[in-house]
């Protein structure tokens, strides 16, 4: 069994996924040479010159930031975006050395230890860009910053006009370099993006008239592949990175990197009438045998899939029956050819046999999206990074 730590990276012999996830009851695999594929086939669809960032915000997306995050540096991606400070300062202990950028909001107070540890920061303000330069001054350090252009998303930002006065204000501190600017656009995976191309007008004059600034960023997941003008300097990749395309967005072949796999806990008889599950949802209609999986809301599974859902065992669909609680759930396995036993595995995310059960299967069940999906599992399931079958790195609490 693996011992709950922070992370771990495991020496050789590499265990085999099957030894490592024999005694565990729940658990995420991360597929690293699906990762790897995913990276080259990105970097061919948008162009050698165009830079990856690659999005960590979230835990990378639940698939474990601190082993994510060093195989994607790995596999030569050009720089990692995160939503804040702590974050950044989380991928420099994990001994990441690319450029990291701050998306989201900073406060002054945090401007010391991103200069030192040279974090770029999305300034929203005078008052931070002139932290962040006293700071660069103290440290003997040159400041980057970003500065971001609401063009209609009405979140993050400031408006074109007070990008402009801004972008300039900031260009004359000491030790600070105005190194980029950016947008981000509202409607980038719906079937009709037109507005986009509102924001884009919107983004142009900008662009312009701070043609001194090098690095013009726009581009998520789904513009990055369905608006190629939108590209610039750098598209800032999530999803796509995990193997997932965005709705809507035609684009190529790319690989699933996130599993979510369970042992049965609980193999067991209920007769005819009875029901499972707090409110007794379901009831049996006729004698049947069910199992206990090991996953609950707590996790990070979806409540609403109760009733709803489904996972793969033995190769076949097994609908979810009864109320997804807090720590477990119930399925149906009645119609399993052959019994199964407690410790057989049990597939929530992922492939089985000939049947596969994908976040955007799961979020269409759950009235949600594939990002809530997999952003929303937690800590509580150890992460194991493997490659060709075999554990790299383990990370657990």
């Amino acid at each position: 069994m693996i011992s709950p730590a922070a992370t771990s990276v495991l020496g050789s012999p590499l265990p085999a996924l099957a030894e490592a996830t024999h005694a565990l009851n729940a658990w995420l695999e991360i597929d690293l040479d699906a990762l790897d594929a995913n990276v080259r086939t990105l970097r061919g669809a948008v162009g050698p010159a165009v830079e990856l960032i690659a999005i960590v915000k979230a835990n990378a997306y639940g698939a474990g930031v601190a082993g994510l995050a060093p195989a994607l540096e790995a596999a030569g991606v050009d720089r990692f975006g995160v939503v804040w400070v702590t974050e950044a300062l989380a991928l420099r202990r994990f001994g990441c050395r690319l450029p990291i950028l701050v998306l989201g909001h900073a406060f002054p107070e945090e401007a010391e230890e991103a200069v030192r540890q040279d974090i770029t920061l999305t300034c929203h303000s005078l008052a931070l860009g002139e932290a962040l330069s006293r700071a660069a001054v103290r440290l003997g350090k040159v400041a980057r910053v970003h500065v971001h252009l609401d063009s209609g998303l009405h979140r993050e930002g400031v408006s074109p006009k007070e990008a402009v006065t801004l972008a300039n204000a900031l260009r004359g501190l000491p030790a600070l370099e105005v190194e980029g600017l950016s947008t981000h656009m509202a409607n980038a995976d719906e079937p009709d993006d037109s507005y986009s191309e509102l924001q884009a007008a919107r983004f142009a004059p900008a662009c312009r008239e701070l043609d001194w600034i090098p690095y013009h960023h726009a581009a998520n997941s789904a513009t990055s592949l369905r608006r190629s003008a939108a590209r610039y300097q750098g598209v800032r990749l999530g999803l796509t990175l995990h193997g997932v395309l965005p709705a809507n967005t035609p684009g190529p072949a790319l690989h699933p990197i996130l599993a979510l796999k369970a042992r049965l806990a609980r193999v067991s008889e209920v007769p005819a009438g009875d029901g499972v599950g707090y409110g007794l949802t379901w009831r049996a209609k006729k004698p049947s045998r069910v199992g206990l999986v090991p996953v609950g809301y707590a996790d990070g599974w979806p409540r609403a899939l109760g009733n709803r859902g489904y996972v793969l065992i033995a190769g076949r669909r097994c609908p979810m029956v009864g109320r997804v609680m807090m720590d477990q759930f119930v399925v149906d396995l009645s119609a399993l050819p052959a019994p199964p036993r407690e410790g057989d595995e049990v597939v929530l995310l992922g492939t089985q046999g000939g049947e596969r059960i994908t976040a955007d299967s799961v979020a269409e069940l759950a009235g949600t999206i594939p990002w809530d999906v997999v952003a929303s599992l937690q800590a509580r399931l150890p992460r194991l990074f493997h490659r060709g079958g075999r554990v790299e790195r383990v990370v657990a609490t």
